[in-house]
Parts: structure tokens; C-alpha cells; sequence
């Protein structure tokens, strides 16, 4: 797809610098030309382009841009270079995408046609015909799409090495390595990123899925769910659960957090984002503390910021199970209906910042009732509801008897 500079003459160099911005801004054109094409023709990126990896199509126009501005005169040696960087890149990619290589060439092929059948249309625009300029510029058009496609075939080839020589030993011990704390290690770190073809330096996060003994897994194949949307990653386990560290690039958070909702079958915790290898190992606990908070079985995706109350008290078991007693008190001693319905008005109570009025809508119960049994409550735990800090302890502790989770509250029977 890409193009190299043609050794032009003055009047050749003179039309291409009027002809490259006229096709620079004819890229959006030629993209979805090419998108239609593959889609058409390519089972392998009919899937990605239609619902798989959405930056694929980004990826097709940022090669026409680099192949346009090829053809200018004046583009040095090491552009040409970096285009070869590329192509290995994408490559590699296609590979772990498991597109066959066939259909990578056809497609840096159908690139080249595309960009010389807009350069032959621009230069024979208004009865003016160019022969002299696509003579010039024709071989080394050619020449260097061919070159983009050697380029990308060493890419993919190298890739499947690399996945047909790394065992799952292997890879846990790499991945065990980032979670201990070696990605301080500047040789481990370009080892690892190498071997696992993950790229280590820029932003990641830590994904972790406790596995149950008689649950499903929670995460079915993700590293091939993501490689599919063009994101790398490497998966293992560890301490009961499925544990990832994902290479997010220039996606954002809520995107990965949208792909793992799609596939979770239980809990399972994310970390921030964290920039370079160092820091995973940090991100491994944020990330296991978050998953941690969620019930055995609840197939829920949740940040650590999601849940950061509910991993303080997790994390301090003995203070949490102290703070729901002393707050709770008499309260939790109820029969077990009357509990329940209390606990239920309490919660829907603070999440309606004090307003009985609203806590009644939640409840779907007159507000008298709700009344009466914020009195019981009272009455109950010796404690007053006007108290700001009461309501706070009172939070933390329905924290901590799950009656204060988004999402988990039911409807209230309009009893007192």
C-alpha cells in the first residue's frame, strides 16, 4: 500500500506536489472504497471491519496517508523505513488475529491498486493526460507496495513463531514476573514484551476473575476477544483466577470495561490505567481488591474506583465486621423479616440523601410507613438519623452486609 518517492524530474516533482494534497484529501474516499472491497471479497476482515476490531478501518487510512505522502519528492530514506516498521507491525497483528497471511497480502495489494487508480484519475482530470508522471512514478509505486508486503509477511511469519515456540509455562512465568514486581527490570521488560508480543512501555491495566470451584470461567478465551479489536494482551493465572494485563494503547478504559462486560460469567475486578511495566504489579492488587468486593457468581465488571468504600472494609476485615456491629448493633438481632425490611428502608433512605419522601419512591410504600420504620430504626440502634456522621458509619456498615450495593435492592412490601 505504501509508495516511495519516484526519481523525478522537475516538472513530475512540480505535478505531485500539486496532486499529493488533492489525494491526501480524497482518503476518506479511498478508504471506503477499500473497506467495501474487503468486506466483499475477505471473510477474514469482513468480521473485523463489520463488528470485530474498530480500528482496523483507522488503521487502512492512516496506511493510504503514509503511502500518499510517499510519493511526494522531497520524503527522506527514513520515512520509507518507518513504513516497513509498520507494515511488520500490522503484520504481526493480522496474525495474532488469526487472519490468514493470504488475505493480508491481497488486501497491501488492493491498497496499491486503489492509490494507483486515484493518482491516474487525478492526473487525466480536465482532458489533461500525465503520461510522463505515471511512467515515473509507476515502478516505484510498485516497488515499494511489494516491499510492504514482504515487510508484512516477516511480521506475521515471526508472530506465528513466537506463538508456536512460547508454552503456557512459558507465559505464566513472564506474566508471574509482571505480577511480582519485575517490571522495574529493564531486561525482563523488553524480554517479556518481546516474547509475549504485548507492548510494555505504554498504558495497561491489570484484569482479575476469581474462578469458583463449580462456576464457569468467568472470562471465555479473552485474549483472543481482544486481539480480535486489535488490542494485545497476556492471560494466565493465578491465585484461583484468571488474570490478564491488557495493553490499552490509545483506547479508553471504558471500551475494555464494555468488551469484559460482553464475556464476564462472574466477578471480575480492573485496575487503573498504568503507564509502563512497573506498575503492574500495584495495578495486580487494585485489581484483585476490586474483584474481591463482588459477590461469588455476580457477573459484574467493576473498576477498583467503582468500588473503593467496600475495599477498605475488605481489606480491613476485622474493623469492617467491628463497624457493622457497633453501628448495627441490636438491629441485625431482628427477626429475620423485620431485619430485612429495616435494612432495605435504611439503604434506600441514604440513597435518597435524607429524604423519606423519596426513599418511599424507591420502596414503592407510602411515606408514612417509611416514617415508622426509620423511628424503628432509631429506636433500634440508639442512633439519630439527623447525625451526619451516624449516616456515614450507617453507610459503611450496609457496605458490609451487602444492603448497599447499586443495583441489588428490590421493592419493599408496603407493610409497617
Amino acid at each position: 500500500m505504501q509508495t516511495a518517492s519516484p526519481s523525478s524530474g522537475p516538472d513530475v516533482g512540480t505535478r505531485l506536489a500539486e496532486l499529493v494534497p488533492v489525494l491526501l484529501d480524497r482518503l476518506d474516499e479511498m478508504t471506503d472504497r477499500m473497506v467495501e472491497i474487503l468486506v466483499e471479497t475477505e471473510p477474514a476482515y469482513r468480521e473485523a471491519l463489520t463488528g470485530g476490531d474498530p480500528r482496523m478501518r483507522t488503521t487502512l487510512r492512516r496506511n493510504f496517508e503514509v503511502g500518499v505522502r510517499g510519493l511526494a519528492s522531497d520524503v527522506p530514506a527514513a520515512y520509507h523505513q518507518s513504513h516497513a516498521e509498520g507494515a511488520r507491525a500490522v503484520g504481526s497483528l493480522r496474525a495474532a488475529q488469526g487472519i490468514p497471511l493470504e488475505a493480508v497480502l491481497r488486501a497491501y495489494r488492493l491498497g496499491g491498486q486503489i492509490t494507483w487508480e486515484a493518482l491516474v484519475a487525478l492526473s487525466r482530470r480536465e482532458d489533461r493526460h500525465d503520461d510522463a508522471l505515471l511512467l515515473e512514478v509507476a515502478g516505484s509505486l510498485w516497488r515499494t507496495n511489494d516491499r510492504g508486503c514482504s515487510a508484512a509477511a516477516e511480521g506475521y511469519r515471526a508472530e506465528e513463531r513466537r506463538r508456536s515456540g512460547l508454552g503456557a509455562a512459558e507465559r505464566q512465568r513472564l506474566l508471574d514476573g509482571l505480577l511480582d514486581g519485575r517490571g522495574g527490570d529493564p531486561a525482563f521488560v523488553r524480554t517479556a514484551g518481546e516474547q509475549l508480543a504485548v507492548p510494555l512501555g505504554g498504558r495497561l491495566v491489570v484484569v482479575v476473575a476469581p474462578t469458583g470451584e463449580e462456576e464457569p470461567v468467568p472470562l471465555a478465551d479473552p485474549g483472543a476477544v481482544l486481539c480480535k479489536r486489535g488490542v494485545r494482551s497476556v492471560w494466565g493465572t493465578r491465585a484461583q483466577a484468571q488474570v490478564g494485563v491488557v495493553a490499552l494503547g490509545a483506547r479508553r478504559l471504558p471500551e475494555l470495561l464494555g468488551w469484559l462486560a460482553l464475556l464476564a460469567a462472574g466477578p471480575v475486578g480492573v485496575s487503573p490505567v498504568v503507564e509502563g511495566a512497573a506498575d503492574v504489579a500495584g495495578a495486580y492488587r487494585l485489581a484483585e481488591t476490586a474483584a474481591r468486593t463482588l459477590p461469588p457468581g455476580a457477573a459484574r465488571v467493576v473498576t477498583i474506583d467503582d468500588r473503593l468504600p467496600e475495599a477498605l472494609l475488605s481489606n480491613s476485615p476485622e474493623i469492617g465486621s467491628r463497624l457493622v456491629d457497633r453501628t448495627l448493633g441490636r438491629l441485625l438481632e431482628l427477626p429475620g423479616d423485620e431485619r430485612e425490611v429495616l435494612l432495605e428502608t435504611l439503604s434506600a433512605f441514604l440513597d435518597a440523601d435524607g429524604s423519606p419522601t423519596r426513599a418511599a419512591d424507591l420502596l414503592y410504600c407510602h411515606r408514612n410507613t417509611v416514617m415508622h420504620r426509620l423511628r424503628r430504626i432509631e429506636s433500634v440502634t440508639g442512633r439519630k438519623l439527623s447525625d451526619p456522621r451516624v449516616r456515614l458509619l450507617w453507610q459503611l456498615a450496609l457496605l458490609g452486609t451487602g444492603h448497599h450495593d447499586a443495583g441489588s435492592r428490590r421493592p419493599v412490601r408496603d407493610s409497617a
